[in-house]
């Protein structure tokens, strides 16, 4: 069952991100960070032992990233976190927001969910303050990946996206000319 993360279920998120951290599928997060941003996440509760969590961190007035999905290794494989993804999407959805992205080694995942490639670039700066503690900053692996959840985040991501591989069809697309620029 997905429920809301509590104070308790700080060790075994750290766990799990952990867990998966060190087989090199995310960046480790620290304790204390975990502490601080535990309203930010939702676990999968199985019988009072947490196998699966997901954080929802607003970016920006329109913006979230999804992040420290985790599901434990011995329940790989049955949709546990594509539950989690479908979580933290409603309550992104539920504050207002126009599209969620994610950094992810795991693109096919995320496309299944109806996420799709973006350039780095069209991302806002902000996003980057977890890149600079990242062994892998200058060999970064990592693709990104965005969703619109509203038709002006539709329009916002086509307009982002162009901006960085097509600056000339920039006011294009802000003219709602271009509005499939980004497929959806």
């Amino acid at each position: 069952m997905i429920r809301g993360a509590k104070i308790p279920d700080v060790p075994a998120i750290n766990e799990l991100i952990t867990e998966n951290a060190e087989r090199g599928l995310m960046l480790f997060r620290p304790l204390g960070d975990l502490y601080e941003k535990v309203r930010q996440f939702v676990v999968w509760d199985e019988d009072g032992r947490v196998i699966g969590c997901c954080a929802l961190e607003i970016v920006w007035r329109d913006l979230a990233e999804v992040k420290s999905l985790a599901v434990h290794r011995d329940a790989r494989g049955r949709g546990i976190g594509a539950r989690l993804v479908e979580a933290v999407q409603a309550e992104a959805v539920r504050l207002g927001l126009d599209r969620i992205f994610a950094l992810t080694r795991e693109q096919a995942f995320f496309e299944k969910r109806g996420f799709g490639v973006v350039p780095k670039e069209s991302l806002p700066h902000k996003v980057w303050s977890d890149c600079v503690k990242c062994p892998r900053l200058h060999d970064c692996d990592e693709v990104a990946v965005c969703k619109p959840l509203t038709e002006a985040g539709r329009r916002d991501l086509a307009l982002a996206v162009a901006r960085v591989t097509d600056p000339a069809s920039a006011g294009a697309v802000a003219e709602g000319e271009l509005f499939d620029v980004f497929p959806g």
